[in-house]
């Protein structure tokens, strides 16, 4: 068979630059917005777990919980009202995750941030002042509009803010807020649960608004990134700004490099429509399916539903909700592995040993979860060891996840897009992620009342057909420079044919491969 290039490094270029105090201060201050995603994520679970809440909103739902002789375990929290309050705010991100790709690009990455903030707080308060369900679902789209203009700016930031040689690690601060939200969502709500009078949830639901602040000051202090600046014609400020994140003085070739990618940007009349463009058919494709399969992994089936889900398989309502704290903890410490190691073993290694990891686990929960419930949903007592067994599994599920396809579905996206499409590009991939987050959220109830333990299976199967895609279909991001990304496209044994270049260039590094395979 012919040989295949395989890229494994693409430009040489190395722009000089320290890893400076000012820009690790800035890419953590900007990582925040992660928090209101995390929190949110954390926080919904819990309170669908509260019985006070539940009594309140969802009253039905209250019933089946409570007769449990009755009902069959996998579908008691089979509510559309219930799926609609969780689900609803991930339509309302892919809105307007589409409309701040406009101000992303014409008015900087810093005022979609401040957007987000000042939504999500805003259906924070509603939610927290909630009578009715139309009020929690209006503080729900609220929230959901934040989100969407906070997560497509935030990883677009931190990848330009970063030094080429440290963008994965800083821009995995942003999967590290995430965690850390969930893991303060996951303490709250098992306080706030104990609260007498039944108003916990209010705490819960209005905490919100801390996170909701912090990235909202956050983006008053926060500079704007020099390639936003040379977007938007304020050369001589881009040239300052980026002495001063580098720490030296000799930043011109980097400078002039994203100065040329602006022009070729201001070029393109409508990022949108030239997305079809065929050069840019490796970073659509990338852009649709990276988001979709991080979805299918069933991440955020444990992460919204984990009180909820340890509830259906026979823990209490506070060993639920103290599980969920579990993997809470586990999601925050394992992400550290991933913010050491991206820069050092690359992002597919960190890809393709996280899917089978998951896969793994979830296969060994669908058998520990079928062996106890059947098809009819019907346990009888549970003993100690097999609810110690089902935790530990799904933990090292999470674990898998928080060091790769959790933060890596954020970080490749954010970095491979060039400046001409960067913020289209981001948008897509944020409504991809929100539309197939909303409708698992939409649909997973029902799943697991039908598939039962399959479900588990259902999502393994996903996981196996998305290593296969990393292993095939992704090249090495590693160590290059953001606005040298295409390279590693010309280099690829697939993509070259899209990605017009007449031959390898002699800047490229490229390893030949006999056998056509990875």
């Amino acid at each position: 068979m012919p040989a295949v290039g395989i890229a494994t490094g693409g430009s040489k270029k190395a722009y000089p630059g320290n890893l400076t105090l000012y820009v690790t201060v800035t890419c953590m201050v900007a990582a925040t917005g992660g928090l209101i995603f995390g929190y949110d994520i954390g926080i919904s679970g819990g309170v669908t777990s509260m019985d006070s809440f539940l009594e309140k909103f969802f009253p039905s739902v209250f019933r089946k919980k409570h007769q449990k002789e009755t009902t069959n375990q996998y579908c008691q929290y089979d509510s559309e009202a219930l799926t609609l309050f969780t689900s609803s705010l991930y339509l309302a991100a892919l809105l307007s995750s589409l409309v701040a790709s406009t101000v992303t690009r014409r008015f900087g990455r810093k005022l979609s941030m401040l957007f987000g903030g000042m939504l999500f707080c805003s259906g924070a308060i509603i939610n927290a002042a909630a009578k009715n369900v139309l009020m929690l679902i209006l503080g729900r789209l609220l929230l959901g509009f934040g989100l969407g203009f906070a997560n497509q700016s935030v990883p677009l930031y931190l990848s330009e803010m970063a030094p080429y040689k440290y963008r994965g690690a800083l821009n995995i601060g942003f999967q590290l807020s995430i965690t850390v939200g969930i893991l303060i969502a996951n303490v709250l709500n098992f306080f706030f649960a104990k609260i007498k009078g039944g108003w916990g949830w209010r705490l819960s639901l209005g905490g919100a608004m801390v996170p909701a602040l912090i990235i909202t000051v956050g983006a008053f202090v926060l500079p704007d990134t020099p390639n936003s600046m040379i977007e938007r014609g304020r050369h001589d400020e881009a040239r300052h700004q980026l002495k001063r994140i580098r720490g030296i003085d000799d930043i011109d070739e980097e400078f002039n490099d994203l100065v040329t990618a602006s022009v070729a940007s201001n070029q393109v009349e409508n990022s949108w429509t030239n997305l079809l463009n065929q050069k840019y058919r490796p970073h659509l494709t990338m852009a649709i399916l990276i988001p979709f399969f991080q979805q299918l992994t069933g991440i955020n089936v444990i992460l919204f539903y984990a009180p909820v889900l340890f509830s259906t398989i026979g823990f209490g309502s506070e060993a639920a909700l103290m599980s969920a704290v579990i993997t809470g903890c586990v999601f925050v410490s394992t992400t550290f592995v991933s913010i050491y190691g991206v820069d050092k073993w690359g992002r597919r290694l960190l890809f393709l040993e996280g899917g089978i990891q998951m896969m793994i686990c979830q296969i060994a929960v669908a058998a520990a979860i079928g062996a106890k419930f059947g098809v009819d949903g019907d346990p009888g007592r549970l003993p100690r060891w097999y609810a110690i067994v089902v935790v530990l599994f799904i933990c090292i599920y999470v674990a898998g996840f928080a060091w790769s396809w959790g933060p890596l579905g954020w970080l490749v996206p954010s970095e491979i897009f060039p400046l001409e499409i960067r913020s289209a590009a981001q948008s897509v991939n944020v409504s991809v992620n929100m539309f197939f987050t909303f409708m698992i959220a939409q649909v997973f109830l029902v799943m697991l009342c039908h598939l039962k333990f399959g479900l588990f299976l259902f999502f393994a199967f996903f996981v196996l057909l998305m290593s296969i895609f990393v292993a095939v279909f992704l090249p090495e991001t590693k160590g290059i420079p953001i606005e040298e990304m295409n390279e590693v496209w010309k280099t690829h044994w697939y993509w070259r044919r899209f990605v017009h270049d007449n031959h390898l260039d002699d800047g490229n590094r490229v390893e030949m491969v006999e056998g056509g395979g990875f």
